[in-house]
């Protein structure tokens, strides 16, 4: 039974020498692609009865309506039409159900011809991280005053070995989504970008210090960094504004520059609850105790302007800035 694709080197793989070797008793059963078999050859020694018998669904030439192989009584032969079974086409329908329905939720289709799918081994663990290039990406130009024509993205650990291409378009959507007023997908968003003259660099590094695997998106100074944390793979974000941090992303985050002294996490409760704002969770990075520090929050609800700047407005906080994913 032969299962390889055609390609120069098994073209004509099972000739007349290799049928020799076979034994009376043997069947050739070929449904992988035609040419790999010399059809000569192989009528041959059907006819001598060099070999049992053979089935057969492809050939050299498709469609085939005409062969002296079909005249032998020890051939079965069945149209190029594999999956032209009842079972098949239910399971085409279904598949295709489902590749609209993920397409349409935002998720990566699988199957897409005219996307950059992942493929082969590794496809569905490199698609896992999709979902967080996006809010990385989106994470990055609402944390970027002035956004620049260049976005390094650079995979570390597990990741790194894979066709990361999905994931660079993801990035590109998240980047994207406040700058145009068209929806974005997989197949559209790299136009869009090469339109507005984004450049992206990629590279990969099989080494993580902290993490098993790392996506680290740069636009000038500003750098972003997230992860896949745990079974479930949740989405954690590990660096922006130049601090470390370890919290979730959210739809609604705030992110504050500010001094590190005491009482700043109980000023920036009493500001948000004052405007009825409710905390989700929190992460504080920090340099050097008593220098400088920032906090990642999730909120329940978009923080307004008039909140960001009663923030800005409270000694000891420098920035203050509402992102929504």
């Amino acid at each position: 039974s032969l299962h390889v694709p055609r390609t120069p080197q098994t073209m004509g793989l099972v000739n007349e020498d290799a049928l020799a070797k076979m034994k009376p008793t043997a069947y050739l059963i070929n449904v992988a692609r035609g040419g790999i078999v010399d059809e000569t050859a192989l009528y041959n020694a059907l006819k001598e009865g060099a070999i049992a018998g053979a089935a057969l669904d492809v050939f050299a030439e498709e469609p085939t309506t005409d062969s002296p192989i079909f005249t032998l009584p020890n051939v079965v032969v069945t149209p190029h039409l594999g999956a032209s079974t009842v079972e098949a086409q239910d399971r085409a329908g279904i598949t295709v159900a489902e590749q609209v329905a993920t397409a349409l939720g935002g998720a990566v289709p699988m199957h897409a011809i005219n996307a950059p799918v992942p493929m082969g081994e590794g496809a569905e663990f490199v698609a896992q991280f999709s979902g967080l290039c996006e809010a990385l990406g989106s994470l990055l130009y609402q944390l970027t005053d002035h956004t620049g024509d260049t976005l390094r993205i650079e995979y570390r650990g597990e990741v790194a070995g894979f066709d990361t291409r999905l994931l660079d378009v993801s990035a590109q959507k998240g980047l994207l989504a406040s700058m145009v007023f068209e929806p974005l997908n997989f197949v559209n968003t790299p136009a869009l970008a090469r339109e507005r003259g984004l450049k992206v660099e990629t590279s990969h590094s099989s080494e993580s210090a902290d993490y098993t695997n790392l996506v680290e998106l740069r636009m000038g100074e500003n750098t972003v960094s997230g992860t896949l944390f745990g079974p479930r793979m949740q989405p954690r974000l590990v660096e922006a504004m130049g601090f470390d941090f370890d919290v979730v992303p959210e739809k609604h985050m705030l992110f504050i520059r500010n001094e590190d002294r005491p009482g700043m996490i109980g000023k920036l409760g009493s500001i948000l609850g004052e405007h009825g704002i409710n905390i989700g969770n929190m992460a504080v990075g920090r340099g050097e105790p008593g220098s400088r520090a920032a906090m990642a929050v999730t909120v329940d609800e978009p923080v307004t302007e008039e909140v960001l700047n009663a923030l800005v407005e409270t000694p000891g906080f420098d920035d203050a800035r509402s992102v929504t994913l």
